[in-house]
C-alpha cells in the first residue's frame, strides 16, 4: 500500500459501541430464467465501525456483474440472503425499513410530482404535517443545489439534477445507512465529478454512513474511507483497503501523485485477478 499521504484523523469510538454494519458469512443465490441456481455472493464477512459524529463512506469495488449490487440489495432488505446475517447497529436486517435509503443508477422520480413533491413523499407517508415536510424538503434541496427548482417537474431537469432529486428524497428521511448503487454511472464525466464532490459535502454534513457500489477505480479512491475489493462472481471479499486521509477532496486531487499511486495499487490488485478489462480507471 502506498505511504504517500497522512493517515486519517483518529475519531474516538463510543465505549462498547456496536459496529454500524456487520455481514457474517453471507451467501446469496437465486434461480435464473432457465431454472438454474446461480451463486451471486459467497461467504462475505465484513465489519464497519460505528464512529459517532463522522460520516463514513464504504465502497464496494469490483468488476461488472460480480455481485456488488446483490450485496447492496440484501443490506437494503430487497433481497433475502440464502445464508448468513446482516446486522445494522447490532440488529438483524429483516425486510426493508426507513433506517436504510437507496439511490439507484436510474432516475426514479415521480414524473407527475414537482421536485418539492418528490422530496416530500417519504415524509408524507410518515404523516409529517404539510408545513413541516415542506420546510425539511426545502432545507435538503438547498443543500443539493436545487432550491430554485423546487416547483419544476422532473422532465424539466437534466440527468444530474434528477439524480440530485433522488439523493435529496433519500436524505430527507434521515436513514442510518445510505445505499448507492452506481448512482452516477449514467452521467457525463463533468457532471459525474461534480456529483461526487456534492455527495461528499452533503453526506459529511448529514453524518451519514454510506455504502457505495462502483466499478470505477478513480471514483472509489476519491469517495471512499474504506474500499472492499470483490472478486468476480460469486462475490468474495479479496481486500479491505483503508484510503488515507486527504485534507481536501476536490477535482485537482485526481492529478496528485498520491492519488495516482492509490489508483495503481487497486489496478494491480484487480489486474492480478485477470479482471482488469472490466474495471474503469477513470472517465
Amino acid at each position: 500500500m502506498p505511504e504517500a499521504v497522512a493517515a486519517a484523523p483518529q475519531h474516538e469510538l463510543a465505549a462498547g459501541a456496536l459496529p454500524k454494519l456487520e455481514l457474517k458469512n453471507l451467501f446469496i443465490g437465486y434461480t435464473d430464467r432457465s431454472g438454474k441456481t446461480v451463486s451471486a455472493v459467497e461467504d462475505v464477512s465484513l465489519t464497519l465501525a460505528n464512529k459517532p459524529g463522522v460520516g463514513e463512506l464504504l465502497v464496494f469495488l469490483g468488476p461488472s456483474g460480480c455481485g456488488k449490487s446483490t450485496i447492496l440489495k440484501a443490506i437494503s432488505g430487497l433481497m433475502e440472503p440464502s445464508a448468513g446475517q446482516i446486522l445494522i447497529d447490532g440488529q438483524p436486517v429483516s425486510g426493508t425499513g426507513r433506517d436504510r435509503g437507496m439511490v439507484f443508477q436510474s432516475y426514479t422520480s415521480f414524473g407527475w410530482r414537482t421536485v418539492l413533491g418528490n422530496v416530500e413523499y417519504g415524509l408524507e407517508l410518515q404523516g409529517v404535517p404539510k408545513a413541516e415536510r415542506a420546510r425539511q424538503a426545502m432545507e435538503i434541496l438547498e443543500q443539493v443545489g436545487l432550491k430554485d427548482f423546487a416547483h419544476a417537474l422532473p422532465k424539466q431537469l437534466s440527468g444530474g439534477m434528477k439524480q440530485r432529486v433522488a439523493i435529496a428524497r433519500t436524505l430527507v428521511n434521515k436513514p442510518r445507512l445510505v445505499l448507492m448503487d452506481e448512482p452516477f454511472g449514467a452521467l457525463d464525466p463533468q457532471t459525474r465529478w461534480g456529483m461526487q464532490s456534492l455527495i461528499l459535502d452533503v453526506l459529511r454534513r448529514q453524518d451519514n454512513t454510506v455504502i457505495f457500489v462502483t466499478h470505477d477505480i478513480s471514483e472509489a479512491v476519491f469517495l471512499a474511507d474504506v474500499v472492499f475489493v470483490l472478486s468476480h462472481r460469486p462475490a468474495k471479499v479479496l481486500h479491505r483497503i483503508e484510503i488515507p486521509y486527504f485534507p481536501e477532496r476536490d477535482p485537482s486531487l485526481r492529478q496528485k501523485p498520491e492519488f495516482k499511486q492509490l489508483e495503481n495499487h487497486l489496478l494491480d490488485i484487480l489486474g492480478s485477478l485477470q479482471v482488469k478489462g472490466n474495471i474503469r480507471v477513470g472517465l
